[in-house]
């Protein structure tokens, strides 16, 4: 790995993101320094992702058997406010350089941050992980006296930043379909690629238009389909959207799985199912889904894969 170039999650499982941007002021003054900083450093998005990837390889082989992030090197992720949202769908490839530009090639003067937070991500992780184990694999799998260790380091993360929002919700082995509400096919799109496959590709919103998608999908489908599943996905999905400043970003940062299925549709036959369904059109719904199965099905299959 270098700085420059972000070479992915080579090996392992499948892992994708949706990340929300905050402008500066929507953070604790306690943060706003270091969040500034982290901004003027100029990190490139490759050297933070490579730190990120090899800091969770490191916390595995740990001889105290301490899994939990210590919170002593949260990293942050800058992307800069685009000054003019692009008019057509054709996204642009990048070498992953550190510098920051919109959608035309321009530099932006306002950055957005998203800080890992992985103090608190990995807390809640292992709670919804302990959930559904007890006993004596639960103390293999996480030994109790560590959860207690890292509920301190919660503790004092909380203390200082108060009752924090979660930035960012991960997904292992695919993409939930409730994300894809978010973005249409003329949100700016940067194509990572690196030895000939693509690294990963990230599709950016503002908040706002994030918002009045989910809010068209979620009245649609709780007219022409109140059961189904995605509902209470996309329920939740807005009520954590709208915990955000009203100047924010979401980004949909597919990982290693966007070189199993991009160029991808799956933004545009989400939104053509639920449109779909609330024409009462069951035959156009069905194709959507055939399409996005025929999509994401086998990388599902893969978690389960020997």
């Amino acid at each position: 790995m270098t700085g420059s170039i972000y070479h992915g999650q080579a090996g392992l499982p499948f892992s994708s993101a949706l990340r929300i941007y905050e402008p500066l002021e929507a953070f604790p003054e306690t943060q706003q320094e270091t969040l500034r900083a982290a901004g003027s450093g100029q990190a490139s998005r490759a050297a933070v992702e490579n730190a990120e990837l090899l800091a969770s390889l490191g916390r595995i082989t740990r001889a105290d058997g301490d899994p939990f992030p210590t919170g002593r090197t949260d990293l942050v992720r800058v992307v800069p406010t685009p000054a003019k949202q692009p008019s057509s769908g054709a996204g642009h490839n990048s070498a992953e350089s550190g510098a920051a530009t919109t959608g035309a090639g321009r530099q932006s003067d306002r950055l957005l941050y998203c800080p890992s937070q992985l103090v608190l991500r990995a807390g809640l992780a292992a709670n919804a992980l302990m959930e559904g184990i007890h006993g004596p694999l639960a103390q293999l799998l996480i030994p109790e006296e560590q959860r207690d260790k890292h509920q301190g380091r919660i503790d004092e993360v909380r203390a200082t930043e108060g009752v924090s929002r979660v930035h960012t919700r991960a997904s292992t082995w695919g993409i939930p379909f409730s994300w894809f509400c978010l973005f249409q096919e003329s949100d700016p799109t940067d194509v990572i690629e690196a030895d000939g496959h693509i690294v990963t590709v990230r599709i950016r919103a503002g908040i706002g238009k994030a918002l009045e998608r989910v809010s068209f999908a979620v009245a649609h489908l709780a007219l022409a389909a109140p059961d189904l599943d995605m509902l209470e996905d996309l329920t939740q999905l807005t009520e954590w959207l709208e915990l955000f400043h009203p100047d924010s970003a979401v980004e949909l940062d597919y990982g290693a799985v966007a070189d199993k299925v991009y160029p991808d549709d799956s933004p545009l036959d989400v939104r053509l199912g639920i449109e779909c369904l609330a024409e009462g059109d069951m035959t156009g719904a069905a194709a959507a889904y055939r399409r996005l199965a025929s999509r994401w099905v086998p990388i599902r299959q893969l978690a389960r894969a020997s």
